[in-house]
């Protein structure tokens, strides 16, 4: 992979809808959660920045409530706030947009089932296709350029902002609406519309690398979802998308239904984050108890641990990159301060800001940065990052493999 991959998850770059940290899943249980900067979101090029300002949510709800009792939009009011106060992950919803972020938490969004990544040549490429989408019904295969959207250039805007156009998010897009795509494969140039639809991701992969090879799209290494351990296994890579609900279990019962000589290999490059909780059953898959992150709300200390029980001596290396955010962020960084895993690829995003959302007068839902978290060596990762153990730009994946061998994980 010559890129982060922008993948199917819930939509919005202005909005806040690549996942990311979400401690709880509603409102009523004081979620915490996360959501992508305002603006342009250049992951693929991500440099250090200063830690997030935070806005006062009483200030926020006021001025929702002197907007709606003077028949203005609380919404709009609410943003204005929000914008001035420099809370680069701030984000406010109406009903119906917090409605699909929630939606997306469970794996559901609008688009046309495709994942971009930058290519070796700075242009934006087709990294996978959904089947059975809109974009492999009309024969776009991975390795397509994305040349145009809606007749827009694209060739050298940031993933993020394409994938955001292909979701419609600006104009709010529903099922059924169209765009226009210019993909060029080798030497031809065609143009394809297609109608955007309501679509289930998997967010969790698993496939035999190594001398036994086979692929699944469900959390056990092979298609009978039992493990084979005739002749030599190889190894086994998860490739978690996001952390939706659910994937921390398919996680956890892949590593068990693995050969007991398989290493594995947890590829994290691209994935936006989710739900910490799925993030933390995920890091219990790999840790026998202890300490996966600290955080804080409003100055108060808490923590996270992993379940005890977890697979503590299988060989295992974590793949990153530019596109590793929020959550997945801190369950590498719980591996890596743990000394529980080999950390191959680039620097991550370095999202570790926390977010609270609040529901306001009028309907809207206010995500307000509260605080930020810290990996178990009391790293923080908001506006850094997480190095990997082994920097590797090209053939990531190949040099994991490599390393993944020398542990004794086979592959």
């Amino acid at each position: 992979m010559s890129g982060p991959t922008q993948c199917f998850g819930p939509r919005g770059v202005r909005r806040g809808a690549a996942l990311t940290l979400v401690f709880a899943s509603v409102l009523a249980t004081g979620a915490v959660t996360g959501a992508l900067p305002r603006g342009s979101a250049k992951s693929e090029d991500f440099a250090t920045r200063s830690v997030a300002s935070t806005v006062d949510r009483d200030e926020v709800a006021d001025a929702a409530a002197r907007a709606v009792a003077d028949g203005k939009s609380g919404k709009e009011a609410a943003e204005e706030v929000v914008s001035r106060s420099g809370d680069r992950w701030g984000a406010v919803y109406d009903e119906r947009q917090y409605e699909e972020f929630e939606q997306a938490l469970d794996g559901s969004y609008t688009g046309v089932g495709l994942a971009a990544k930058r290519s070796a040549d700075g242009l934006v490429e087709v990294a996978r296709v959904q089947p059975g989408g809109p974009a492999d019904r009309a024969g776009i295969e991975p390795g397509d350029l994305l040349r145009t959207v809606d007749g827009h250039r694209v060739d050298r805007r940031p993933v993020a902002e394409v994938v955001a156009l292909l979701r419609g998010d600006r104009t709010e897009a529903v099922a059924g609406s169209t765009v226009v795509l210019g993909v060029e494969r080798g030497a031809g140039l065609r143009t394809e519309t297609l109608r955007r639809a309501r679509l289930t991701t998997e967010a969790v992969t698993v496939r035999r690398i190594g001398p036994t090879r086979s692929v699944s799209s469900s959390a056990s290494p092979d298609s009978s979802g039992s493990s084979d351990s005739s002749g030599s296994s190889g190894a086994v890579m998860i490739e978690v998308d996001s952390f939706t609900r659910g994937s921390g279990a398919k996680v956890r019962d892949a590593v068990r239904d693995a050969p007991s000589d398989a290493g594995v290999l947890l590829d994290l490059r691209g994935n936006s984050g989710g739900l910490v909780t799925e993030a933390v059953t995920a890091a219990s898959a790999f840790l026998d108890g202890g300490l996966v992150a600290t955080y804080d709300v409003h100055g108060e200390q808490r923590a996270l641990y992993a379940q005890p029980g977890g697979d503590t001596d299988r060989p295992l290396v974590v793949l990153i990159d530019g596109g590793t955010m929020s959550a997945a962020e801190l369950l590498t960084g719980a591996l890596q301060d743990r000394g529980r895993a080999v950390t191959v690829g680039s620097r991550t995003f370095g999202k570790g800001s926390v977010q609270m959302p609040s529901k306001l007068p009028g309907g809207s839902v206010a995500e307000l940065t509260v605080g930020h978290y810290r990996t178990p060596a009391g790293r923080g990762v908001d506006g850094r990052g997480i190095t990997p153990d082994l920097a590797v730009g090209s053939g990531a994946e190949q040099r994991a493999e490599t390393v993944l061998s020398g542990l004794g994980g086979g592959s």
